[in-house]
């Protein structure tokens, strides 16, 4: 672990953003945030962090900015927009980028930023909320020797496990990409799984009990069937978020005529969830949207009725 401190600057403070801020707060460093919500700067401010009002603002007194956004899109806005955090930052500063994106848009930004003499690690995460505000993300990143010197100190208080991919941006993505198509397919697997065995009249908690015990369990499974379980689909992960991450897949797939069927089919059942009105629902709502179409109940849907 890295014993320096350093002023860290986090840029998205959701679920993931701000269990990051707090595991760098909990480590020592100086924690500088900024998201359009005012709640969550509140959530900051309560846990020792300061608030900005823009990534500038929050980038201006960093060594490290940690980018913590939905998307390329947003990414892009928030380093070399209006306001933006890469116009602060002074040479030789490191950013974290861990948004899902396409290998290509990591690399442009990269490219960017490097020309401002500002370091870059493209650095998607795996893990979820609880794992980070418990510090134990896996991050798939890839950078140069020296982004990923400048960047350690925060790397280390927000991960279990940091895997250096390599010296290109865009490689880091890649990994995060062939993650999020396996976790995507799982989640609707696992929906449909306990969707069925709930239309053959079983007792849902004893299929759970049963399957986490067995070859058929998946990770996903076991994380996500809980949420159907108790009914509850208070966002941890997005539907939108797959719907995103698996249209990159798509997308890429689709640029290089490699044929992803499985991934496809899941694809679409994200998007019919999002149009059924549950895109900012857990992911796991993939289950709810099943049940409706097969006239099956599951526990919480009388709140759907």
């Amino acid at each position: 672990m890295s014993s320096r401190r350093a002023t860290v600057a986090v840029i998205g403070l959701g679920s993931m953003g701000l269990g990051m801020a707090r595991s760098l707060l909990r480590e020592g460093h100086d924690v500088r945030g900024f998201d359009v919500s005012p709640t969550a700067l509140a959530a900051l401010v309560e846990a020792g962090g300061s608030a900005c009002t823009s990534p500038a603002d929050a980038a201006a007194a960093a060594e490290i900015v940690v980018v913590v956004v939905v998307n390329a899109a947003q990414t892009e806005t928030v380093l070399f927009g209006e306001g933006g955090a890469v116009d602060a930052l002074a040479p030789g500063a490191a950013i974290i980028s861990c948004a899902t994106m396409a290998p290509t848009e990591a690399k442009d930004f990269a490219k960017r930023a490097g020309e401002r003499g500002i370091h870059y690690v493209d650095g998607p995460i795996s893990g979820g909320s609880v794992r980070a505000s418990s510090g134990e993300l896996t991050f798939m990143a890839s950078g140069s020797p020296d982004a990923f010197a400048a960047a350690r100190p925060a790397l280390d208080a927000m991960a279990a496990t940091v895997y250096e991919l390599g010296d290109q941006p865009g490689v880091g993505s890649s990994f995060k990409i062939v993650n999020q198509l396996l976790a995507g397919v799982h989640i609707a697997a696992a929906c449909e799984a306990i969707t069925f065995a709930r239309s053959l009249d079983l007792d849902i908690s004893r299929v759970f009990e049963v399957i986490t015990k067995s070859a058929g369990n998946s990770w996903m499974f076991e994380n996500r069937i809980p949420h159907v379980l108790s009914g509850d689909y208070t966002p941890h992960s997005a539907v939108s978020i797959f719907t995103k991450d698996l249209g990159i897949v798509s997308d890429i797939g689709r640029r290089q005529k490699f044929p992803l069927p499985i991934a496809s089919a899941a694809l679409q059942l994200f998007i019919m969830t999002e149009a059924a009105g549950m895109g900012r629902d857990d992911d796991s709502s993939v289950a709810r949207l099943l049940a409706r179409i097969a006239g099956v109940d599951l526990p919480g849907m009388e709140q759907d009725a």
